[in-house]
């Protein structure tokens, strides 16, 4: 996508509450709302709206840019929020690529951000520039820790993995690969697709000749359905356990039957009606469904919005803390919102309980994860 056109979409794209004028704490987003997660970025965009016009007394103005599911394009958003809409704090990439790319950005300019995307490697291992950036979905190793268990737990002895041949892809794979370690359970194949490939039939036929007892896909959106479907389309039969970064309706739509009978490890939000009421996260999440479907429409929930929804939560828990020690727009407020968002303690959030830490700047237990099987283009709850 050429530059002219991509500067036309944000402006667009551009949202302002309780006008630019009156506005006194910016915060900017960059999402991949086109692209190949297109399907992560739209329920993104479509929370922000839905987040609070004032925080601490101070009016908010958001400024959301599009990606376009580009690295590049990542990097140009978060300079441009920062050097020419001076904002306080920017919420994303949508995607592992795209917030790796952008942590050089925002740590030289001392920016506090709050990514959407799942590689633990964005929090991970903490350092100087990791100490500026904060993420609010589980990580792929909470995950991938759920899928091995479920796996293990029905005698699985060997797996198969296929994954975008991305930061996320291999991300994903490195967590798998270790808990099947633990487990004992042998990764017999290891193959890669890119997200815009057409056919992943080369891959597939070499994972059915070494005849796994699963198949885990490590990609994100609807590009995540071909492995299954292709999978399905030649016969196998063993279990297929898929990224979290499948949980929405889009990609339950391109997999059709296909997907029937296959796991993913989820946000709670997937599910949040299916929840014992123990769950920490069940009354967030039934609250984020109630207002995102409200505005939006029944059962048009995804977990990618409401991951956005939890670093809404995670600034309106900071902002008025930030706001006692400075004044908005300034570096001193910039450093007080990181210190605070790193200091938040017992947050209850869509996804769970947060309890951030120096070390930790995610702040999530295993409580935030819940299995789910597909049925009939539904998401079922594993008991």
């Amino acid at each position: 996508m050429r530059v002219s056109s991509l500067h036309t979409l944000a402006a667009a794209l551009l949202l302002t509450v309780a006008g630019t004028a009156a506005a006194q704490i910016k915060i900017g987003a960059v999402l991949s709302m086109t692209g190949p997660a297109a399907s992560l970025g739209i329920p993104a965009r479509n929370t922000i709206a839905l987040l609070p016009h004032e925080i601490g007394g101070q009016q908010v103005q958001y400024i959301v840019l599009d990606d376009a599911s580009d690295t590049t394009a990542a990097v140009r958003d978060t300079k441009k929020l920062i050097n020419d809409d001076h904002v306080d704090a920017i919420i994303g990439s949508s995607i592992t690529p795209n917030s790796l790319a952008m942590i050089d950005v925002v740590a030289e300019a001392k920016t506090p951000m709050i990514s959407l995307a799942s590689s633990a490697h964005i929090i991970e291992p903490m350092d100087a520039k990791r100490a500026w950036v904060f993420k609010t979905p589980q990580t792929d190793t909470q995950m991938a820790s759920a899928i091995i268990q479920h796996a293990s737990d029905r005698g699985v002895k060997t797996i198969a993995y296929i994954g975008q041949n991305d930061a996320l892809g291999q991300s994903f794979y490195d967590a798998i690969a270790k808990f099947a370690a633990l487990h004992q359970i042998k990764i017999v194949a290891n193959e890669r697709f890119n997200r815009t490939d057409p056919s992943v039939l080369g891959q597939v036929l070499h994972i059915l000749e070494v005849k796994p007892g699963a198949v885990v896909v490590g990609a994100a959106g609807t590009p995540a359905a071909l492995p299954p479907r292709t999978l399905v389309e030649r016969g196998y039969k063993g279990l297929i356990y898929h990224n979290y970064g499948v949980a929405n309706n889009d990609f339950l739509r391109v997999c059709g039957a296909d997907c029937n009978g296959t796991y993913l490890a989820a946000s709670p939000v997937v599910v949040a009606a299916q929840l014992p009421d123990n769950n920490p996260a069940k009354a967030p999440a039934l609250n984020y469904t109630k207002v995102y479907d409200a505005k939006y429409g029944p059962g048009s929930v995804s977990e990618f919005g409401s991951y956005t929804w939890d670093a809404g939560l995670l600034l309106q828990h900071a902002i008025p803390q930030a706001l006692k020690k400075a004044k908005p727009g300034t570096a001193e407020f910039r450093q007080a919102l990181r210190d605070a968002l790193e200091s938040t303690d017992g947050l209850h959030v869509s996804n769970g309980v947060v309890n951030m830490s120096k070390t930790d700047h995610q702040g999530l237990d295993q409580r935030s994860r819940v299995m789910v099987e597909i049925e009939h283009g539904k998401w079922v709850l594993v008991k």
